[in-house]
């Protein structure tokens, strides 16, 4: 994982204390009725769509997600270009293909989480790794080198190992490179065998506690992002169905500030008795919450039954009256809005019409990008392409405009 010659400087696990806010602290209740609140209308959310709904638009989400988070780092690469690379589509601008690399290396992690591949093991040592490792080692190379300020030297990020050097972020520094794997240790034991609510409070103070670490050379943004992702995921079953990620880049002033303040130390006898400040963990925590609150709404909205049947009946009847798809097509697409799957076997009836004009309109709506199916045999789905998201789901990222 690290340099075992790397010397240990010997900073008391003390220093990153609180990890969560108490039970017993006058800030806990209000944090818990946001939890309750989230747990709910995640829930209530979820249970709202059809499975084959579900499993496409978690497909968008992936998208939106990774396109938000490279945002916060300053990184913009658009969902349609997104998309392109993970069909193998890439920039001749080499710049861009690595930003496009980028992305395709965060949704292939993403996928890994929300199929359960780390399941439980978030915050643990070998699953805060395991993220690290699978995103940098996807990545081109020379988005694996970092400048360090001090001594002008460049650093290579090895993917899935901490950090070999002391580094300061901000205002903030961080412990030395030898602590790190005590402290991620810490973090393992202080998030383990959490009940409910506090597994999602903790989806948030983990978040600032291992930037607080900065466990790594590079990617802790990133890590913190998907670790918090899949620790949402075990604690409420999210489905992948929206992610904090959107909410964090649209405020990312406040997100960045919340954070800073979350590092400095204990305000006075009324802040907890940990070294670092409760009450700025807490004001950290409310925000999380409050915006992956906000986030749920968000996606609820965009696929209301009626409004998103009504987006994508329109595109559908734009396309056949410019002669793109064949008459009735959107009946198809209704279908799956409500149904989730559709059998090959039932489009005739859908569409009162031949087996033959059934396969030409499946085969017009794969073309298009808006169906999909397992195998040629295996039942329809409707499908969420990036290309059509400001038709379909206006709001879940800017237009491309180049």
């Amino acid at each position: 994982m690290t340099d075992t010659r790397l010397s240990d400087g010997g900073e008391g696990l003390g220093l990153m204390e609180p990890l969560l806010i108490g039970e017993s602290s006058p800030r806990r209740g209000p944090l818990t009725d946001l939890a309750v609140d989230l747990a709910s209308k995640s829930a209530g959310f979820r249970r709202s769509l059809p499975g084959g709904l579900q499993r496409e638009l978690a497909g968008l989400v992936r998208a939106m997600n990774c396109y938000y988070s490279n945002l916060i780092e300053g990184h913009d690469t658009h969902p349609i270009d997104i998309e392109r690379a993970l069909k193998s589509d890439y920039s001749s601008d080499p710049r861009k293909r690595d930003l496009q690399l980028e992305a395709k290396a965060h949704i292939t992690v993403q996928t890994w989480i929300d199929g359960g591949g780390i399941g439980a093991r978030a915050t643990t040592v070998e699953g805060v790794c395991d993220i690290h490792r699978r995103f940098c080692e996807l990545l081109p190379d020379d988005l694996l080198w970092v400048d360090d300020p001090d001594s002008g030297r460049r650093l290579r990020v090895v993917p899935g190992e901490t950090r070999t050097a002391d580094v300061k972020v901000g205002r903030h520094v961080p412990v030395g490179a030898g602590a790190v794997p005590r402290f991620l240790h810490r973090l393992q034991d202080g998030y383990a065998n959490l009940g409910k609510t506090d597994a999602i409070l903790a989806a948030a103070a983990a978040h600032h506690r291992l930037l607080w670490i900065h466990p790594f050379l590079d990617g802790n943004g990133r890590v913190a992002r998907l670790m918090s992702h899949a620790m949402l995921l075990q604690a409420l079953d999210t489905g992948g169905l929206w992610s904090i990620a959107r909410g964090l880049a649209r405020n990312v002033a406040t997100y960045k500030d919340l954070l800073a303040a979350a590092d400095m130390p204990r305000r006075n006898d009324l802040d907890g008795r940990g070294t670092l400040s409760e009450e700025a963990l807490a004001d950290f925590t409310r925000f999380f919450l409050t915006t992956c609150l906000d986030q749920v709404a968000f996606m609820e909205s965009l696929v209301e039954p009626d409004r998103l049947r009504a987006r994508i009946l329109l595109w559908a009847e734009e396309e056949v009256r410019v002669g793109a798809l064949p008459a009735k097509a959107g009946a198809i697409l209704e279908a799956l809005l409500f149904r989730g799957e559709l059998p090959r076997g039932d489009v005739g009836a859908v569409l009162g019409a031949s087996d033959r004009h059934a396969r030409r309109t499946i085969g017009a709506l794969v073309d298009k990008g808006v169906i999909t199916s397992q195998s040629p045999r295996a039942p329809l789905r409707l499908a969420f392409p990036a290309t059509l998201a400001a038709r379909w789901m206006p709001g879940l990222f800017p237009e491309q405009t180049n």
